[in-house]
């Protein structure tokens, strides 16, 4: 383990264990707006501090810090012009009274009022709206901090007390690594994946573990061997955004500013609002991301306008999801039209899975690759669902079924596939492999392993028959199985129990039982040396030689 990713686990511990002590008895899914959202200010204020710093901003005088300097040149000057170009670049402003370093002071001199707390965001999205190339990203990005609620306390003072120590508790930590590098992202990251850990079902909403999410990721990245462009990648479930930050992780100089433009839309507002600050967080700029707060299958997202200025479906490098299984949507007859759907027909009212996956390879480029988790039944159920499969296969766009082990995800114990999908292939045959026994048993979710990552990745590029593991498939074989893709028709991990050597284990009785007839016999004989006075001794020794077949006269 690193030093680098020691340190954040190490801090993210610490944080935790604070979270656990301060929240009281509010909910953890509850609690992680609280903590996140004030922990993405002060990453917010902070980044802005090191803006005026590095462009000179403000001159400073003597022994005043930045942000002493930042009120006193807005007082002196109007904080307009300030706010304007601060806004201009960085696509959001905060206020001089507003910064993180004046509600820490106000804070430790017990001067911040209970309307401190929310005059600080309402400026914050009033001045969001002054860039208005920006204003999408950073609007309402802190709706879900609920300043009122009563689970804060039951009066107006005790809620702003919680809050003070709130602030002051995310105030105290430093979040550099051993080495000086910024770890708050993972930091960040890490602890979406803890209050995920301690949301059961609701964790399914808006996190995938990272194990899994490195997997679909390698796959998406596989023959990418230097990023020459923004490397486009789209997520039309996102979550809290991990997905993405993940195919990044995978691009070689993928973390390079502007190497990869992410894409992603989310339905629940709250999770929404937490991948705008995730991406953020870990040093996405504003103009590097496109993310929105829809319904995926009601409205077809994301278009953008062509050189003429008319709208168009965007088409990108690379799609990933994760989306809600077997989820149900309006599956009306008028979206017969819409031409994600109209060439292979409608998803079951009940179950949106193949809904979610046309959606995706409609915005996929013809050279992208897509992978996409869902439930095993979209392997084999009929109906809808079988002429989907088989149009699929028809049009030569399945690539890769991927069986992953069951228990590993937060929202579900049940088993669960990749599959990977290209828009135009060469190859007309589809790799099997059965991944389902290859992890890591935990207490409470199982883990894919490095090893077991790897495993299904070289698979997966080394595109080879591997007894009880993978099998390349041909069109025709599918076809003879009338489409259906359920993996264990192709992949036979069946493991046969060895022959038996009947006369062997006659032999091996026989010996068994001379070998038994000769301990009995000496275990009587040593008894029958044993002398004892003491009737009971004697009385239970016969009883025991008696049961034992021998002559207890002695």
């Amino acid at each position: 383990m690193s030093e680098e990713v020691k340190s954040a686990q190490d801090l993210t511990n610490q944080l935790w264990s604070m979270a656990n002590d301060l929240r009281g008895n509010m909910d953890a899914s509850e609690f992680r707006n609280y903590i996140l959202g004030f922990m993405f200010y002060r990453y917010l204020s902070e980044h802005q501090e090191d803006y005026i710093i590095n462009e000179d901003l403000v001159e400073i005088s003597g022994d005043e810090t930045v942000n002493e300097a930042y009120i006193r040149a807005a007082a002196e000057d109007g904080e307009e012009d300030y706010l304007e170009d601060i806004a201009s670049s960085l696509g959001y402003a905060i206020a001089p009274n507003d910064t993180w370093a004046s509600i820490i002071d106000r804070v430790n001199s017990d001067k911040i009022l209970p309307e401190d707390f929310q005059n600080m965001f309402d400026n914050f999205d009033k001045n969001a709206q002054i860039n208005t190339n920006a204003s999408g990203d950073f609007t309402n990005i802190f709706a879900d901090v609920n300043l009122s609620d009563n689970k804060l306390g039951n009066s107006t003072t005790s809620r702003a007390r919680a809050l003070k120590n709130i602030v002051l508790s995310v105030d105290e930590f430093n979040y550099l690594g051993e080495n000086g590098k910024d770890i708050l992202g993972d930091v960040y990251e890490y602890l979406i994946a803890k209050f995920a850990g301690n949301s059961g079902k609701k964790a399914g909403e808006f996190y995938t573990p990272h194990e899994v999410s490195q997997v679909l990721s390698k796959l998406v990245t596989i023959n990418e061997s230097t990023v020459d462009r923004p490397f486009s990648v789209y997520d039309p479930t996102m979550g809290s955004g991990s997905l993405l930050l993940t195919v990044q992780d995978e691009l070689p100089d993928g973390n390079t500013q502007g190497a990869v433009q992410f894409y992603g839309q989310e339905l629940n507002t709250t999770t929404f609002n937490l991948a705008r600050m995730n991406l953020m967080m870990h040093g996405v700029e504003y103009q590097n991301m496109t993310l929105n707060n829809g319904d995926t299958l009601e409205s077809d997202w994301p278009d953008g306008p062509d050189d003429q200025g008319i709208d168009h479906p965007r088409s990108f490098d690379a799609v990933v999801a994760n989306p809600p299984y077997s989820a149900h949507w309006d599956n009306n007859d008028n979206k017969l039209k819409d031409p994600r759907f109209k060439d292979y027909g409608l998803a079951p009212g009940t179950k949106a899975d193949f809904a979610f996956l046309l959606h995706g390879l409609y915005h996929l480029k013809s050279t992208g690759t897509m992978a996409i988790v869902l439930p095993h039944g979209v392997l084999f159920r009929g109906a809808k669902e079988g002429k989907i499969r088989q149009a699929l296969l028809e049009k030569n766009q399945i690539d890769a079924v991927i069986g992953l082990p069951a228990g590993l995800f937060f929202s579900t114990s049940i088993p669960t596939v990749v599959l990977v999908l290209k828009r135009q292939r060469d190859n007309r045959d589809v790799m099997f492999i059965d991944a389902s026994e290859h992890f890591e048993k935990g207490k409470n979710q199982n883990v894919l392993r490095s090893e077991d990552i790897e495993l299904i990745i070289n698979t997966y590029k080394d595109r080879k028959d591997v007894d009880k593991l993978a099998h390349v498939a041909s069109l025709e074989e599918i076809q003879e199985n009338d489409y259906n893709l359920n993996i264990p028709r192709y992949v036979d991990t069946f493991e046969e129990e060895p022959e038996i050597d009947l006369d062997k284990l006659t032999t091996q009785m026989k010996e068994t039982q001379t070998q038994i007839k000769q301990n009995e016999t000496e275990l009587i004989s040593m008894l029958n040396e044993l002398k004892s006075d003491d009737p009971k001794i004697k009385s239970d020794l016969q009883h025991f030689i008696q049961a034992l077949g021998g002559d207890s006269n002695e």
